[in-house]
C-alpha cells in the first residue's frame, strides 16, 4: 500500500549553517604566492531559498552546453529547493526527497553541495568563476570550480571542490573525511599549476551533508595552509601588482557571464561570448537582445525577453504585459509558471552590471578577436540574500514583497514578483552596445 505525501510548507525562512569542521593542509613548497592571506572560512553561513537555488543553477551552467539547454537546467532550481527542503531556520530535508528514486536523491545532494560551495565562495569574497575542467584536458581528477577576485586579486585563482551527501550514514566525522579526501585527491595536486585564468595559489574542498529525517546539517571546509617560509632568513618581500579594483581577467568575465546569460535565457549574447572565446562562425550582427527594466528592492534589474516574448518590438505594450493574464502564455524561459498562480522566480541582472559587461562585449565585437583585452573593468556588488554571520551582513530582508539573492557579479534570482510595473525596455546590439528603446 503506497503512502500519499502531503505538500509541505514552502521554504521561506533563512537557514543558518555552522562550519562544523575546518582543516588546513600544508603545501610542500610553502606559500605559493607570498603575501596572500586567505579570508576566514570558519564561521556561520546564512542563506534563503533563492540564494541556494541560484547557486545550484550557477554551478550547473558553467559548461559549454547550448544556452537553451542550460536555461532549462536553471529553471527548476527554486521549485526543487522549495519542495525538497523543509521550511524553518534549521536545515532539514523534506519528506518528498524519500519519494524520489535513489539516483535522483544522490543527484540532488550533489547539486545542493555545489550550491553551498558557491554560496560559501561568494561569501568569502570571490566573484568570478569557471568550471575547473578548463584546468586540464586530461582524465586526472581535479576540483569542480575555479574562482577569482577578493583576497586572491593580484595573486592568481583558487580551486574549489564540492561534495554533498543526503544519506543515513552522514556523520560529522564522515563529512570531514570526505572533505579531506577530496582535497588531497582533487585539489592539492593542482596547486601552483597555471590555469587559463592564472596561477592556482590556493584551494578548498567543501563537504556538506544532512541525514534524512533529522534536523541539522554538517559543513566541513578543508583548505590550503598558508605557512611561513622555514629558516631564519626571511625572503625578500614580494610586490603584488596594484590592480584596478574593477579589473577582472577577460577569460573569467566571459565564463561567468556565459553562465549568467544562459540562465537568463539570452542565447544570442551567449553565442557572441562563444565566438569571442572560441572563434568559429560569427553570429548575426543585426540580431539584438531585448530586456525589460524591473524595479526591485531599491535597484533596477534587466530581465531577458529574447525567447518567448509576446510583444517583442512593441515597448508601448510593456505595461499591458505585466497583467497576470499573460503569465501562463510565456514559455518556460521566463520562469513564470501558472502553477497555482504563483511566481516561481526570474533570473535577472542588475542593470549597471549588465550594461558594463555588454558594452565591453560590444567593444570586443567591433575590434575583432585579434584585439581582445587581457582584463575588463566591471563592477562588484554587495551580495544580498546570503552571507556570513548575522545582522552585520545585511541579510535581514523585508517580509513579503522582497525575496531574492544578488551576487557580486550582478546576477540575481527574484523569488517574489516585483511590486511595481515594468519601467522600461532596453536593447543590446552586438556592434553598438546597450541602448534604450
Amino acid at each position: 500500500m503506497s503512502t500519499v505525501l502531503s505538500a509541505p510548507a514552502v521554504w521561506r525562512a533563512q537557514k543558518t549553517i555552522v562550519v562544523n569542521g575546518h582543516t588546513r593542509h600544508r603545501h610542500k613548497s610553502g606559500p605559493i604566492s607570498v603575501g596572500f592571506e586567505p579570508p576566514q572560512a570558519n564561521t556561520t553561513l546564512v542563506f534563503g531559498p533563492s540564494a541556494l537555488a541560484a547557486s545550484i543553477a550557477r554551478t550547473a551552467t558553467l559548461r559549454n552546453a547550448p544556452p537553451e539547454m542550460l536555461a532549462s537546467w536553471g529553471d527548476s532550481t527554486l521549485t526543487q529547493v522549495e519542495w525538497l527542503i523543509e521550511d524553518g531556520t534549521t536545515f532539514a530535508l523534506s519528506q518528498h526527497l524519500q519519494a524520489l528514486a535513489d539516483a535522483e536523491r544522490t543527484s540532488f545532494a550533489g547539486r545542493v553541495g555545489a550550491g553551498i560551495t558557491d554560496l560559501l565562495m561568494n561569501a568569502l569574497g570571490f566573484t568570478w568563476r569557471d568550471n575547473a575542467s578548463s584546468l586540464s584536458g586530461s582524465l586526472t581528477p581535479h576540483a569542480d570550480f575555479i574562482y577569482a577576485d577578493g583576497a586572491v586579486s593580484g595573486h592568481g585563482v583558487v580551486l574549489a571542490e564540492a561534495h554533498g551527501s543526503f544519506a543515513a550514514s552522514v556523520t560529522m566525522s564522515r563529512i570531514g573525511r570526505e572533505a579531506k579526501r577530496k582535497y588531497l585527491r582533487q585539489v592539492r595536486p593542482h596547486l601552483a599549476t597555471v590555469s587559463p585564468h592564472g596561477k592556482v595559489i590556493h584551494g578548498y574542498s567543501i563537504a556538506f551533508g544532512s541525514k534524512p529525517g533529522t534536523a541539522g546539517a554538517l559543513l566541513h571546509v578543508a583548505e590550503t595552509l598558508i605557512s611561513k617560509p622555514r629558516g631564519r632568513r626571511q625572503p625578500p618581500p614580494q610586490t603584488v601588482p596594484v590592480l584596478n579594483p574593477e579589473a577582472v581577467p577577460t577569460s573569467l568575465a566571459l565564463s561567468t557571464h556565459r553562465s549568467n546569460f544562459s540562465v537568463m535565457d539570452a542565447p544570442g549574447i551567449v553565442r557572441w561570448i562563444d565566438w569571442v572565446r572560441d572563434g568559429g562562425e560569427r553570429p548575426d550582427d543585426a540580431s539584438p537582445s531585448e530586456f525589460i527594466r524591473i524595479p526591485y528592492a531599491g535597484r533596477t534589474f534587466l530581465c531577458g525577453v529574447e525567447v518567448g516574448w509576446p510583444f517583442s518590438g512593441y515597448p508601448d505594450l510593456l505595461d499591458d504585459f505585466w497583467h497576470p493574464r499573460w503569465w501562463p502564455h510565456l514559455r518556460r524561459s521566463r520562469m513564470v509558471r501558472a502553477r497555482r498562480d504563483e511566481f516561481t522566480g526570474w533570473f535577472v541582472m542588475e542593470e549597471k552590471a549588465a550594461e558594463r559587461f555588454l558594452n565591453a562585449l560590444s567593444a570586443i565585437v567591433r575590434n575583432g578577436r585579434d584585439d581582445i583585452p587581457e582584463v575588463l573593468e566591471l563592477p562588484r556588488l554587495d551580495p544580498a540574500g546570503f552571507g556570513f554571520g548575522g545582522g552585520e551582513t545585511g541579510l535581514a530582508l523585508p517580509e513579503g514583497e522582497y525575496r531574492y539573492a544578488l551576487y557580486r557579479d550582478g546576477l540575481a534570482l527574484l523569488g517574489s514578483p516585483p511590486p511595481r510595473r515594468i519601467v522600461g525596455h532596453k536593447v543590446w546590439l552586438p556592434q553598438e552596445g546597450m541602448r534604450t528603446d
